[in-house]
């Protein structure tokens, strides 16, 4: 399937379903081959803001703000073909959107903190002098 076409029928579903669609896509594209707790984080930095109401309200509205994740910066042109890895993504983006239901000092985190995450290879100028966790290829890190 077409990334542009998941994302527009994000916008005729119900808005959970929507958000879990937007959150596994963004897993999917970000991490689907990292292991599960960097796919966990993933999902954990987009629940962050939306909690924040950074760059949006909703799941969907964080993970297509411009240039923030994946969604944005992948051509609509992509086809999301590895159903296993979609699979395995949509089953984190669910446990996540649960696990961040639950009263905050109940809520297992993965990346406490985190808002912000990039690739290992790449130091972005807001990750400067900022402390990072590492899993798998990407660095989580508190900026806001």
């Amino acid at each position: 399937m077409k990334l542009s076409l998941l994302l527009w029928m994000t916008s005729l579903l119900p808005q959970p379903v929507a958000d879990q669609t937007c959150l596994a896509t963004t897993v999917y594209l970000e991490a689907r081959s990292e292991p599960t707790m960097g796919q966990f984080a993933v999902a954990e930095v987009a629940l962050r803001r939306r909690e924040r109401g950074q760059w949006g309200d909703t799941v969907c509205k964080v993970v297509t703000a411009p240039h923030q994740f994946a969604t944005t910066t992948t051509p609509g042109s992509f086809d999301i073909t590895n159903l296993k890895a979609f699979k395995r993504a949509w089953k984190v983006a669910g446990d996540s959107m649960s696990n961040w239901q639950l009263p905050t000092a109940e809520r297992r985190l993965v990346v406490p903190h985190a808002d912000h995450f990039a690739t290992v290879a790449i130091a972005p100028a807001w990750s400067l002098n900022r402390t990072s966790t590492t899993i798998g290829e990407h660095k989580f890190y508190a900026v806001n």
